[in-house]
């Protein structure tokens, strides 16, 4: 399989050419010379033990290396979802920015959103100083994927001391007319003393057959405030691997929360690097499962820098035949004294069949730290229950009331009020076992056109 890949970016190579200056035509070759030396991943690697990906990437998918043309007005269907979220909303249909007047805005602040593919086009520059700089080719062959195949994206770029009002509301989409694998990149450069939310969500519009692999980049300069939440929300054909990817510098704080709802087989990577002391990493995560699906979270922190704070809080509720894992670590290197780290992990079986591996790690060589980890995996508590049921609960109420109370502690960790009722409302229903779709989306998605 992995020769196949290669052999169709030599085919390709013209189209990619086309889309590249030198220089990421350069990382491009080396990507996929990365790639060939180490193949997909499996679980011969430990960074994929609960995980297999070989048969998800068995050939059958077109690639989509061009944008596509859809008739629709593809931003009423997040708005439906939260419709009092004031944001700017930007979509990435297919991997490829959709344009809605204009691929790059820039604004009188220096402040500049819009298209990767564009932004590469103006700036080449400024992306070539954090392009492929935070995400490795070598420790993650996904990565080395993305990176030789990916053309467009979100791009932002915040200058010195400037202040991003309205949280960006990213929604990715896959629509099309068959089984597809879509790469796609982002890249959010923070210069120093700056601020910003972002906002991503997965939807899928089609019933096909979909593979999504995705590198997200963070550069967060001295004193940045930077929030990331990605909700996760597609239909159980569609299969997502996302790597995200933080920099941190001096006193920089990052928050980044990963909801997933609902989907296929769905992996995440969160990396993040320390660099510089006084930095502070929030990492949040919470995932519901049922059916075959297998959810996989993969955290490492890196402090390599003294006087850093991490914070690692991950749950899940698993239902069904359903699978999860996750895989945390704390690297505390020698010169990182004063570190403190924090890792938990929580997990609830719903059902005798469903199965959950955990794997905290602390990886520690300074000697003045404070680190600790935990998991658990059990199952509701049934003195609990009768508790609840004797004060006149029903049964099936307090479990729901256990399951809510459980969650809450993830999902509390949003700052964006109308996203994090509207997350509340989603996780009600899917505890409720309801379609977690929204139930006053005027859009019949199932008439809605398949694109060129």
């Amino acid at each position: 399989m992995s020769q196949e890949y290669i052999e169709l970016f030599k085919a390709k190579e013209p189209l990619l050419e086309k889309a590249s200056p030198p220089f990421m035509m350069n990382i491009r070759e080396a990507a996929i010379h990365e790639f060939g030396l180490t193949g997909l991943p499996d679980k011969k690697s430990e960074m994929y033990r609960y995980t297999s990906l070989q048969k998800l990437f068995e050939p059958g998918y077109t690639m989509q290396l061009q944008p596509s043309n859809v008739d629709f007005r593809v931003e009423d269907i997040f708005n439906c979802d939260v419709p009092n979220l004031q944001t700017r909303l930007e979509i990435i249909l297919n991997g490829f920015y959709k344009v809605n007047g204009t691929a790059l805005t820039e604004m009188d602040n220096g402040i500049i959103i819009g298209s990767f593919a564009e932004a590469l086009r103006r700036y080449p520059e400024l992306v070539r100083e954090h392009y492929a700089k935070h995400a490795s080719i070598q420790k993650d062959s996904l990565v080395a994927l993305n990176t030789a195949f990916a053309i467009d994206g979100l791009f932002i770029y915040v200058p010195r001391g400037q202040v991003l009002e309205d949280p960006v509301q990213v929604v990715h989409l896959p629509m099309t007319g068959s089984d597809t694998m879509l790469h796609y990149r982002n890249l959010f450069i923070m210069e120093e003393n700056t601020s910003a939310e972002v906002i991503v969500c997965d939807h899928t519009l089609s019933p096909f057959r979909f593979l999504t692999n995705a590198v997200t980049e963070i550069y967060a300069g001295n004193g940045t405030s930077f929030h990331y939440s990605r909700i996760q929300n597609e239909h159980l054909n569609s299969n997502l691997l996302t790597n995200l990817f933080i920099h941190q510098e001096a006193d920089s704080t990052v928050r980044s929360n990963t909801i997933s709802l609902h989907g296929g087989l769905i992996r995440n990577n969160t990396n993040v690097l320390l660099n510089a002391p006084g930095c502070n990493n929030e990492t949040y995560g919470l995932f519901l499962s049922d059916k075959h699906q297998h959810i996989d979270n993969y955290v490492n922190i890196d402090h390599a820098k003294p006087n850093c704070t991490s914070t690692q809080l991950f749950k899940g509720i698993l239902d069904d035949q359903s699978t999860g894992a996750f895989n945390g670590r704390i690297l505390v290197r020698p010169d990182a004294q004063k570190t403190m780290a924090y890792q938990t992990n929580n997990n609830i079986l719903m059902s005798d069949e469903a199965r959950m591996n955990s794997k905290p790690q602390l990886e520690i060589y300074a000697d003045d730290v404070r680190c600790s980890h935990g998991a658990t995996t059990g199952q509701l508590d049934e003195n609990a229950l009768f508790y609840m049921q004797s004060r006149g609960i029903p049964r099936q109420e307090a479990r729901l009331l256990m399951l809510y109370a459980f969650a809450h502690e993830v999902i509390e960790k949003i700052q964006v009020t109308p996203l994090k009722d509207r997350i509340n409302h989603l996780v009600d229903k899917r505890l409720r076992g309801e379609l977690s779709r929204c139930n006053n989306c005027s859009m019949a998605c199932g008439d809605l056109p398949i694109p060129d």
